[in-house]
This record gives C-alpha cells, sequence and structure tokens, in this order.
C-alpha cells in the first residue's frame, strides 16, 4: 500500500494516481530519493559560457600584469660618455685580443658565430632577461692575453679571460 502525501489514502501499491484525489504517486518524493537541478539545454550552454568568458577575463588580467612593456627593455646605453639611442638587445660582448680569434656568443639556445681579429664589440640579440654566454678561442697559438666580457646596457656583468696558448674562454651571465 501507497499512501497519498496530499490527502493521506492509502491506495494499491501498483497504482500511479491516488484514487481519492488524483495525485500522481509516482513523482512524489521518497526520503531516498535526491533532488536534481534540472536546468534547460540554453541555461546549461548560458552557464558553460559563462565560465570560458570569466576563465579567458582572468586570464587576460594575469597576462597583461606579468608582462614587460616597450619602456621596461628599452634601455639608454651609455660608452665613452656617448649616449647612445634605446635597444631591445642590451647585451654586447667586449672581445681584447691581439691576434685572431673566433667563438659563437648570444642566447645558449640560439647561439650565433662571430670571428675576428684585434679588439671587438660584438652586439647580441638577447633581451634583458635572457641568459647570455660567450665562447671564444685563440685562432693562434699566442700567449697573450685573451679577454671576454659581456656588457648589460654598457656596463660590464661578467668577465673572463686566459693567456694559454690556443685558450679558450667562456663566459655565462644570467
Amino acid at each position: 500500500m501507497v499512501k497519498c502525501p496530499r490527502c493521506g489514502y492509502e491506495n494499491d501499491s501498483s497504482s500511479t494516481y491516488c484514487v481519492n484525489c488524483s495525485y500522481i504517486l509516482d513523482a512524489s518524493p521518497t526520503g531516498n530519493e535526491r533532488k536534481k537541478w534540472n536546468l534547460s539545454t540554453g541555461k546549461k550552454v548560458v552557464l558553460i559560457v559563462g565560465i570560458i568568458l570569466i576563465g579567458f577575463i582572468l586570464f587576460s588580467f594575469i597576462h597583461d600584469v606579468s608582462k614587460m612593456y616597450n619602456n621596461e627593455t628599452l634601455n639608454v646605453v651609455e660608452a665613452d660618455s656617448n649616449v647612445q639611442s634605446g635597444s631591445n638587445y642590451p647585451y654586447q660582448i667586449n672581445i681584447t685580443y691581439n691576434g685572431t680569434w673566433y667563438g659563437r656568443v648570444g642566447d645558449p639556445n640560439y647561439l650565433q658565430e662571430e670571428q675576428g681579429s684585434g679588439n671587438s664589440r660584438v652586439s647580441v640579440n638577447c633581451v634583458s632577461w635572457d641568459r647570455v654566454s660567450a665562447n671564444i678561442s685563440k685562432g693562434d697559438q699566442s700567449s697573450n692575453l685573451l679577454r671576454v666580457q659581456i656588457l648589460r646596457n654598457g656596463v660590464v656583468v661578467a668577465e673572463n679571460s686566459t693567456s694559454a696558448p690556443g685558450g679558450h674562454v667562456t663566459v655565462v651571465y644570467n
């Protein structure tokens, strides 16, 4: 027997409707059933699109706050008391040697080949947050001093040297 929740009439257990008041007995909640959200498909789509939009707005805000602007990467380089115009690439490699030399300079993942004779200054295509390295070797067996300096905005930030015949110098910054 099933008792009608509306009128209290005792109905057969196979009854779908209350015989007394026509209340739907199958839809009546029992203690074991859980209430479910009854969202239409349109509401579900709007809810999902809303969550995606909120995520996109949060991502855009965090990305905008953490990105560097041009005025933070453009640097004024002072060398020999001359102020030069700004550059997106603030690093230079200064090579001091009385002889021929060759090597690779730049971001360790993207090194550029360089060679020369005598003292040279090489601009490096690295931005201020990149790691910079210089691997320079003597092109002869001279015992002259080979000095390699990494300059950032005209200031020496790393340096190494050798006077060994056929020597090699490695300098890394950042």
